[in-house]
């Protein structure tokens, strides 16, 4: 009677290990949520993004070899051409109008050495992880390594330039960059800190 009693409860228990074992969620149903590392980094990225992704910097980085103007991005006046060199023809060189600083008297917009981007880094038209897939691609983006991209982004005069825009031809002054420049220089240093990683979309 004992033996048969000890049994039965042997058996129910099993069974409802077995059961309950079967309830047990997979690994894929558990909220794994993101370390602080991944999520500072989706953060630097956004911010230098929201940037890099703004329309005068995609104007110069035309998706053909004509360079944009204005926020509706339209071709360049006076039938403005890229160039064998990314800066125009020689009547027609970029460094005729745009000089190495704004002209307040004009509105034409200037820094050194103004010019499109390489015909490889055109963006016009890609989204954001597109878009740093070509900045971190060598064969495109120049040859830059991760430390010669971080100059480019933070040190260049003609990028910097985005947040000494001068004013247009009305003299109304130019839209700044929707991140303040010191913000987007500590996001493309933090977002390279932590291995340059792309978000999923």
């Amino acid at each position: 009677m004992v033996k048969n009693y000890i049994a039965l409860v042997v058996l129910v228990s099993g069974i409802y290990i077995l059961f309950a074992m079967s309830k047990e969620p997979s690994v894929s149903e558990y909220n794994i949520p993101f370390n602080a590392t991944t999520m500072e980094s989706d953060a630097a990225f956004n911010m230098m993004m929201d940037v890099v992704m703004h329309p005068r910097c995609i104007n110069c980085h035309p998706n053909d070899n004509v360079p944009k103007q204005g926020y509706d991005s339209h071709p360049h006046y006076f039938g403005i051409s890229r160039g064998p060199e990314n800066s125009g023809f020689q009547a027609t060189a970029c460094t005729t109008c745009h000089q190495s600083e704004n002209n307040e008297y004009s509105g034409v917009p200037g820094a050194p050495h103004w010019s499109l981007a390489p015909s490889s880094m055109g963006w016009q038209g890609l989204g954001r992880k597109a878009v740093a897939e070509r900045m971190l691609n060598e064969k495109l983006n120049g040859g830059k390594n991760h430390e010669e991209l971080i100059r480019h982004m933070t040190e260049d005069e003609l990028v910097l330039w985005a947040w000494e825009p001068g004013v247009g031809v009305n003299g109304v002054p130019r839209e700044l960059p929707p991140v303040s420049e010191e913000d987007f220089k500590n996001a493309v240093k933090e977002w390279f800190k932590n291995g340059a990683i792309i978000p999923s979309e």
